[in-house]
This record gives structure tokens, C-alpha cells and sequence, in this order.
């Protein structure tokens, strides 16, 4: 009889846009290319900020009381964008490409004082 084990897998290393959100923040990212520009906005549903040039990157205070947060990135007629939004680790990403395609990440509140 022989008998096997296998070794537990290990966790993957979350993508890049989840490094370096302190707890209680939200990091908002967008990188890429727009050579012909784009229109960037963030915040939460209480909040409609606007961003501006390529990379970007915006850290709010989280108010455990908003619905969502959310980027979005608008290309004005070429390029290839991403976005993110990160809070305590959890991270929703996006990406447009070409025309006036649209970027869009957001991180839904569950309720519970926490964001997925």
C-alpha cells in the first residue's frame, strides 16, 4: 500500500494594486496609456471626485456607512487603461482599451463593516 500527500498549496500574492492599503483606507489606481487623455473619477456614493493624469493614485478614509466605492476611467478616443479600487485587501480591477471605452472598479459594501 502506498499512501501520498500532498503539500498544501500556498496563497498566491494578491495583484499589485492591492499593495499598500493601510487598513481603514480606500486606494484608488489608474494606469496605462490615453494619449489622447481620459476622465478619471472616485470616491464613494456620497462622493464624486475627479482625478487627473496617468499613473493616478487617491487614498480616502473609509466611512463605514457608504454603500461603495468606485473609479472609473473614461478614455477620450484611444488607449489602454487599467483601474482599481482597494480596501483592507480586497481589490476589484478593471480595464478598457480603445475609443471612449470605459474603465470601471468597484467594491460593494457586505453589510457586515466590511467591503467585497
Amino acid at each position: 500500500m502506498t499512501v501520498t500527500k500532498t503539500a498544501p498549496t500556498k496563497a498566491q500574492p494578491k495583484a499589485d494594486a492591492a499593495d499598500g492599503a493601510p487598513s481603514g483606507k480606500a486606494v484608488f489606481k489608474v494606469w496605462g496609456s490615453a494619449p489622447s487623455g481620459l476622465d478619471i473619477t472616485y470616491g464613494s456614493d456620497g462622493t464624486n471626485l475627479a482625478g487627473k493624469g496617468l499613473p493616478m493614485e487617491k487614498t480616502l478614509t473609509v466611512d463605514e456607512d457608504a454603500l461603495y466605492y468606485q473609479v472609473t476611467a473614461q478614455l477620450l478616443g484611444g488607449g489602454d487603461v487599467k483601474c482599481s479600487v482597494t480596501i483592507d485587501g480586497e481589490t476589484k480591477s478593471g480595464r478598457a482599451q480603445g475609443g471612449y471605452n470605459i474603465c470601471s472598479a468597484q467594491l460593494n459594501s457586505d453589510f457586515s463593516g466590511g467591503f467585497s
